[in-house]
């Protein structure tokens, strides 16, 4: 609903909201040189290609461990997030932010919904989805909300989106997440998480 909600205003609207460059102007006051440095460096850990090395061990162990539901659902939701980010940016072809000048190289493609924000989210919903009868729980959801938080940071420090973009994408990768858990339903019959190590040679 969050996502409708920000998705029906920015149709056809030029620019930001009132508070998208509010915010963003008042980040952008923090702006320090070795401040900048890190999150040019951080920002890249966000990018689906970044992220595919991870996201291919994941693959790789679940396919090991013949855990063929959970695959599904892990590759399902991340290529399908990826494909709606792509087409969702062509269709609201919302222009970048542009409020200062900054020597982070200019991204011609379109803003919403942040591309970042939706990669950077959906590995660590799914993750959590396929951890959560597991002790791991906890842990992938503080580091991961760590992530996921510093990620939609750097993109708004740089300035390269607008925080609507980033809530849009959050919102709209959670919302894909949970969708294809109660359709795929990765954790169906099992006592123990898909990622927790077997207590048997069974697999």
């Amino acid at each position: 609903m969050i996502f409708a909600a920000i998705a029906w205003r920015v149709w056809g609207l030029e620019g930001g909201f009132v508070w998208d460059v509010t915010l963003l102007e008042a980040i952008h006051t923090a702006a320090r040189p070795s401040l900048t440095k890190f999150a040019v460096i951080f920002t890249q850990f966000g990018s689906a290609w970044r992220l595919l090395p991870f996201t291919l061990a994941i693959t790789g162990l679940l396919a090991l461990r013949r855990q063929w539901r959970s695959l599904l659902y892990w590759v399902v939701t991340l290529v399908g997030c990826g494909l709606i980010n792509l087409y969702g940016k062509m269709f609201w072809h919302r222009v970048r932010p542009h409020l200062w000048d900054s020597s982070f190289p200019l991204l011609t493609d379109f803003s919403f919904p942040s591309g970042h924000a939706m990669s950077s989210m959906i590995t660590v919903a799914a993750l959590v989805v396929l951890s959560w009868n597991s002790r791991w729980r906890g842990l992938v959801m503080t580091i991961g909300g760590l992530y996921v938080v510093g990620i939609g940071w750097t993109r708004l420090y740089l300035g390269v989106h607008y925080p609507s973009d980033i809530l849009a994408g959050w919102m709209l990768s959670i919302a894909w997440a949970i969708c294809m858990n109660l359709l795929i339903k990765p954790l169906a019959n099992r006592a123990t998480d898909p990622l927790e190590p077997p207590t048997s040679l069974e697999l």
